[in-house]
């Protein structure tokens, strides 16, 4: 028998409080995990039922069998799928970083797909109100990190369909570095940007409902008509390969899910002049920059960080930092990934190459002050600081979002 629809949004709303990490997932066996998307299908998509509904996604909008929603949701006559929305990278996936696919019409379907890149506000719900939709559903596979730009993507979505005065559903899917914890530093309101909106922590440890959730309640000015279609089989301690659900790439330097389990602590090369390892197979694991030598990865390994080691490495990206040319540098190799901090693991490896070698430097645009959220990280490490110092400084505001995001999760 299907659940009702009723059963579908109780579920969804339904917050658990979680006091403390659960066991490993390989310890504990679970029911079979369904998607947000999966267990809408499955009540018949009664939450559409008779609206026009307008989809923001990409190609990770996908079901178990790898098949796009937006193809599915299109065959079927119970739900009336009149536009789609894409962000970075396109609804198709066929734009780099920092570009999108514009305003086309589908080949697959179509159906019309209007850029929600870099638009906000008034012009976004513009998006929304020519679109002719009543409900906007989102569906996206983040990757945990704050700067990651498809959360802010749903943030800007939600303010827009409340100014434009349309009801918003958030399809969730798992977060794939596990949702076991918040970690890192909180970003600063005056460093807002399109890499962090809000005040959340570096590694936010939610998923995007729980995220919708927590934007809906603390952040927006005016709450948008948000309901939240939640999964079944997720525990908070799962990584991805848990889940049973193909992995794609959300975006193209975010191959595989080992890039995302790094990803919150090595971004943070982007603010430096040493190469964050796009244009390579690795990205976000290989880090470099001509002069670079062994001693880096010696001076890493001396910190001896939880679940990481550091190997000397050389390679030449493709493109991006240094195309073409070869650079020394590490590769991070995580070998408890349960043990594993991404945040201190980035914070330890600026250190160490400031202090190793002598041609470290920031971005004169000070971007990492902007992926750190202030100048703190920044600052300390100039002034000499060491790991344990710069991830103390972060504490007091932790133990603040942490407290906040409590209250919005909806998982064990």
């Amino acid at each position: 028998m299907r659940p009702s629809r009723r059963a579908v949004i109780t579920a969804a709303t339904a917050a658990a409080a979680v006091a403390a990490a659960p066991p490993t997932a390989a310890a504990r066996p679970h029911r079979p995990l369904r998607t947000g998307f999966e267990r809408l299908a499955r009540d018949g998509y009664a939450l559409l039922d008779g609206q026009k509904v307008g989809v923001v996604t990409n190609p990770t909008g996908i079901t178990r069998d790898a098949r796009h929603i937006v193809d599915v949701m299109y065959a079927d006559d119970r739900v009336r799928l009149t536009a789609v929305f894409g962000p970075e990278h396109g609804f198709r996936g066929t734009a780099q970083a920092g570009g999108s696919e514009g305003r086309h019409d589908d080949p697959a379907t179509g159906l019309p797909v209007y850029d929600t890149y870099l638009k906000s506000g008034r012009p976004l719900a513009d998006v929304f109100t020519a679109s002719g939709v009543d409900t906007v559903v989102f569906d996206i596979q983040d990757v945990g990190a704050r700067f990651y730009t498809y959360i802010w993507t749903l943030y800007d979505c939600m303010e827009a369909a409340q100014l434009a005065g349309k009801r918003f559903v958030v399809l969730d899917r798992p977060n794939p570095v596990t949702g076991r914890a918040a970690l890192g530093p909180v970003l600063h309101k005056e460093f807002a940007t399109f890499i962090g909106r809000q005040p959340i922590a570096q590694a936010h440890g939610m998923t995007v409902a729980e995220l919708a959730r927590l934007f809906n309640g603390e952040f927006l000015t005016e709450p948008v008509p948000l309901e939240t279609v939640a999964m079944s089989g997720w525990d908070r301690s799962d990584f991805h390969d848990a889940s049973g659900l193909p992995w794609v790439p959300p975006s193209p330097n975010m191959p595989t899910p080992e890039t995302a389990l790094v990803y919150s602590g090595t971004c943070l090369f982007e603010g430096t002049n040493l190469s964050e390892g796009r244009g390579t197979t690795r990205p976000f694991e290989l880090l470099g920059a001509e002069g670079v030598d062994r001693h880096w990865a010696e001076a890493a390994n001396e910190l001896a960080l939880p679940g990481v080691r550091f190997r000397e490495a050389y390679f030449a990206p493709a493109f991006s930092k240094f195309q073409g040319r070869t650079v020394g540098g590490v590769q991070v190799h995580v070998h408890d990934r349960a043990a594993f901090d991404p945040v201190r693991t980035g914070v330890g490896l600026l250190v160490t190459a400031k202090r190793s070698w002598s041609g470290f430097a920031w971005r004169p645009d000070n971007w990492i002050d902007k992926l750190t959220g202030s100048t703190r990280v920044r600052t300390m490490i100039d002034a000499g600081a060491g790991t344990d110092e710069v991830v103390a400084g972060w504490q007091a505001d932790l133990a603040a979002f942490r407290r906040v995001r409590r209250a919005y999760l909806l998982y064990r």
